[in-house]
């Protein structure tokens, strides 16, 4: 895939504008709602599940943002990039441009309110009486892989659903199980250690692991989950371009 982000980065500054500001047209709190939603869903989840598994988990607020708002960050990423392409159809069908940079400008959206959310999120850490230290400057490494890891799902998605519009329904019944599978509101400490591995087998759920443990047991990550992480968001992003790549020519026939 040839990169011509510089050639076109005028478009693509307007394309994130676009994507960003769509996402709050005609609503009254704007941009607010990108901080007011996942915390008004943590309050939720907070009384629901406080009761039933705050007990065993240290600072289990903390521990329920956390897996969130990574996998509410992974869900938003990837289901605006798989409609990335179909709906600019109208513009790449008469003008050519790189089409995956539609897909770049969501991920780009989405990350701009990840990184709204992660102001709030530092602030509850702080507030939880969580230290801040060095070790924090790790948390580049699980938020870069994600990113990549976004982008090539996205890739994946927009391609297929060019192809087969009820991918978008199987999508959203496959994020249900992601979410289910990644201990976003319990601790799976107390499982058989056969049934723990089990669930590194889930990309969001080890990525979520990873910043618990620097965040919350201010302890560097086991380098298993490094390699995870890595080869994860390395598959996935080899996997989305080989098949954007393949698929990319067949696009302007479908839409």
């Amino acid at each position: 895939m040839h990169i011509s982000i510089k050639e076109y980065q005028f478009l693509f500054e307007e394309l994130v504008k676009r994507d960003f500001k769509k996402k709050y047209k005609r609503t009254i709190l704007g941009m607010l709602w990108s901080i007011l939603s996942p915390l008004m869903i943590l309050v939720i989840l907070t009384l629901i599940f406080s009761n039933f598994f705050s007990h065993n988990t240290e600072h289990y607020i903390i521990y329920l943002f956390t897996g969130q708002i990574i996998f509410n960050y992974y869900v938003e990423s990837t289901m605006e990039g798989m409609n990335a392409l179909s709906s600019n159809a109208h513009i790449f069908s008469k003008i050519n441009i790189p089409k995956y940079l539609f897909l770049l400008s969501k991920n780009i959206s989405s990350f701009i309110n990840f990184i709204l959310i992660l102001i709030i999120y530092f602030l509850f850490v702080f507030i939880d009486g969580i230290s801040f230290t060095w070790i924090f400057i790790l948390l580049f490494y699980p938020i870069i892989c994600l990113i990549l890891m976004n982008i090539g799902i996205g890739l994946i998605l927009s391609a297929l659903f060019i192809f087969f519009k009820d991918i978008e329904y199987l999508y959203r019944l496959f994020t249900q199980i992601v979410m289910y599978g990644s201990a976003i509101f319990y601790n799976i400490d107390f499982l058989p250690s056969n049934i723990q591995y089990f669930f590194l087998l889930n990309p969001i759920y080890v990525c979520i692991k990873y910043i618990r443990t620097i965040i919350i047991q201010n302890t560097i990550p086991d380098i298993m989950i490094h390699l995870l992480l890595l080869l994860y968001s390395v598959i996935l992003l080899i996997l989305g371009i080989f098949i954007y790549k393949k698929y990319n020519y067949k696009f302007i026939y479908y839409i």
